[in-house]
């Protein structure tokens, strides 16, 4: 690993059990959908680019969804997403590679496998567009990000930090994540993103991850330059178990225009009075 930041614990059980996992059979390769296109779609369109996230549960979730993985990200597509995030780790966060394989299936825009990928070998599980490569984690960043490319994965490379963001770029990340939630504590700070995106290049697509609940928030990192945003529990809501998934989702790929919305109801309101 790249920290010797101590990790919680929830994130050390995570760790050993990807370590446990074994790769697939054959190397993968993938013929993507471009990511830049499915963002700059929703751009186009009106929509706040977001990348929703099927998620059954996790360490931090207040219960378990145990819908239709399908079904679920159809909701999210319906709801205005641009992309899809699946997970793919089986024991914290109910996921599976069949999952991915069914929901890239049944979707039409990119689909990102999110997992604790921590060497080569286990790039070789599932067909995705994007693969999640999380800096702190892995000995070799720049030689993972170039065999993601070779299987024709678009790398999606997570930081945290200042430190771990240049680290990304020397190792050719094109696609940066700045997680919101530190490791070591599971803490979430909107203000991470906020310290760590001035110093990304222009040409890099820059995501928020973790933390955004509300279309306050989506503005918030919005504005602080974020290209897309990667919103999991917040669309799933593991808490209500029949929560309406498409209209979660709607509600922050909408969070701009309804801005405007708002601003020109007020206006009118003036004018009337």
């Amino acid at each position: 690993m790249n920290s010797d930041t101590e990790l919680a614990p929830a994130v050390e059980s995570i760790l050993e059990a990807a370590r446990e996992r074994s790769g697939g059979e054959g190397v993968v390769d993938v013929d993507a959908r471009s990511l830049s296109d499915a963002l700059a779609d929703a751009e186009a369109e009106g929509r706040v680019p977001v990348i929703a996230e099927v998620k059954p549960t996790s360490p931090t979730a207040a219960g378990t969804r145990a819908d239709d993985p399908v079904e679920l990200a159809r909701a999210m597509v319906d709801g205005g997403a641009a992309a899809i995030s699946v997970l793919t780790e089986p024991t914290h966060f109910g996921g599976s590679p069949e999952a991915l394989s069914r929901i890239r299936a049944a979707v039409d825009v990119p689909v990102l496998r999110k997992d604790f990928v921590l060497e080569e070998a286990g790039m070789d599980v599932v067909e995705a567009d994007l693969l999640l490569l999380i800096v702190r984690f892995v000995d070799d960043l720049e030689a993972l990000v170039t065999a993601a490319r070779e299987r024709g994965f678009q790398p999606l490379v997570e930081v945290h930090d200042r430190a771990e963001l240049e680290t990304a770029l020397e190792a050719g990340a094109e696609i940066i994540g700045v997680n919101n939630r530190d490791l070591a504590r599971l803490e979430v700070d909107l203000e991470t993103f906020e310290s760590v995106a001035p110093e990304a290049p222009d040409d890099v697509t820059l995501i928020a991850e973790s933390g955004v609940s509300s279309p306050a928030d989506v503005r918030r990192m919005r504005e602080a330059g974020a290209d897309a945003l990667l919103v999991g529990s917040a669309i799933m809501d593991h808490g209500a178990g029949d929560s309406d998934v498409t209209a979660n989702t709607r509600r922050l790929t909408r969070a701009e225009s309804s801005t405007t919305t708002e601003t020109t109801r007020a206006h009118d309101g003036e004018t009337q009075t």
